[in-house]
């Protein structure tokens, strides 16, 4: 099985030694997205800024990678807040509303470069 790799200059660089994506027996595995604007390489001011942005950034990388919203299968939230988790939903909501893939988010002491949410998800390749 071959495996691909992704990028996209629409979504922000990876900050570590990892890619935003791979490709895999028809699938796509995304790797966690913070806020982090592109073109500015900084993460976006405040909490609903940062969720908009890293579902941005998401859906750039699922697009890259021959996917979509549409095809994704499971998402994994981060916050570093819980109390957070209703005003995540809202925003959530405006990217899945018919397609709702399995979920899991969970409450975490910090994030790189001290994001305040961060998405991955596994997507079917369209």
């Amino acid at each position: 099985m071959s495996i691909e790799i992704v990028h996209t200059e629409a979504a922000p660089a990876a900050v570590g030694p990892y890619s935003q994506a791979t490709v895999a027996g028809g699938m796509v595995f995304v790797s966690g997205q913070l806020g982090l604007v592109p073109s500015e390489g900084k993460l976006a001011e405040g909490f609903r800024a940062q969720a908009v942005q890293a579902m941005e950034n998401l859906k750039a990388i699922l697009d890259a990678a021959g996917s979509g919203i549409d095809k994704v299968l499971v998402v994994e939230v981060f916050l570093t807040d819980m109390a957070r988790f209703k005003e995540f939903n809202e925003i959530y909501a405006e990217y899945f509303s018919e397609h709702k893939p399995a979920r899991a988010a969970i409450e975490v002491a910090g994030l790189p470069l001290g994001g305040v949410v961060e998405v991955k998800c596994t997507a079917l390749v369209k």
